[in-house]
């Protein structure tokens, strides 16, 4: 589903360059669920904005389901971020004035779909929030917020569900009920990358990519 060869970035910060990635190829196959882990300043959020179509390589390929998205022009990569994958954050990004059920229908909006309310009801069914539809973000728990996140990334159902941080502002046992909602999700087939700091999270996942001053240095399989 996800080949990258080659893969470089270079950020320009006035007359410095700094390589964010330098040389990264790597292949995730459908159905995978597969973490990103390295320090601070090693590439894993860069890398996971490259594979969400959020951001371009300097040079390098990457195709996404058989398609060559680094040729790809604003609105095409527009288009495939609405219909192929769904974003979940560390910091949950809903809209504090909104209900559940309307920050679960921004997707939809914006793609112009129709049964919009139904449709986000039941992602929100999906994630076991449908009881909490019409609660405002500061109405609910940071668990609940983040399953609100998951259902808006669910709802125009996406083949890829790509995650940055997802536990990151979460307790230990509100993480382990989020890990085991993705994994739930990649048993029923959708594809899974997030980025993590933490070894525990990492280990729900089939596979970890270690990298390090933009380069993998090494993988895990479990």
């Amino acid at each position: 589903m996800i080949d990258l060869e080659n893969i470089v970035k270079i950020y320009k910060l006035g007359d410095v360059e700094v390589t964010a990635l330098d040389g990264v190829t790597c292949c995730i196959e459908t159905g995978e669920m597969v973490s990103i882990m390295g320090p601070s300043g090693s590439g894993k959020s860069t890398l996971l904005n490259l594979i969400g179509c959020l951001d371009r390589p300097t040079s390098g390929r990457y195709e996404l389901d058989g398609t060559d998205v680094s040729r790809l022009n604003d609105d095409q990569l527009a288009e495939i971020r609405n219909k192929k994958i769904g974003f979940v954050f560390q910091s949950f990004n809903l809209l504090p004035r909104t209900t559940a059920v309307a920050n679960v229908e921004l997707p939809l909006v914006y793609s112009g779909a129709s049964n919009k309310r139904q449709r986000a009801f039941e992602a929100l069914e999906s994630v076991g929030m449908a009881n909490r539809a019409h609660h405002r973000p500061t109405e609910i728990s940071g668990g609940e917020q983040q399953r609100v996140a998951m259902a808006r990334a669910l709802v125009n159902n996406p083949s890829l569900i790509l995650g940055d941080e997802p536990t990151g502002n979460l307790d230990t046992q509100t993480s382990k009920g989020i890990m085991l909602l993705l994994q739930r999700l990649n048993s029923q087939g959708i594809t899974i990358v997030l980025v993590t700091h933490e070894e525990d999270i990492a280990a729900y996942t089939r596979r970890t990519i270690y990298l390090r001053d933009g380069k993998i240095v090494s993988e895990r399989k479990r």
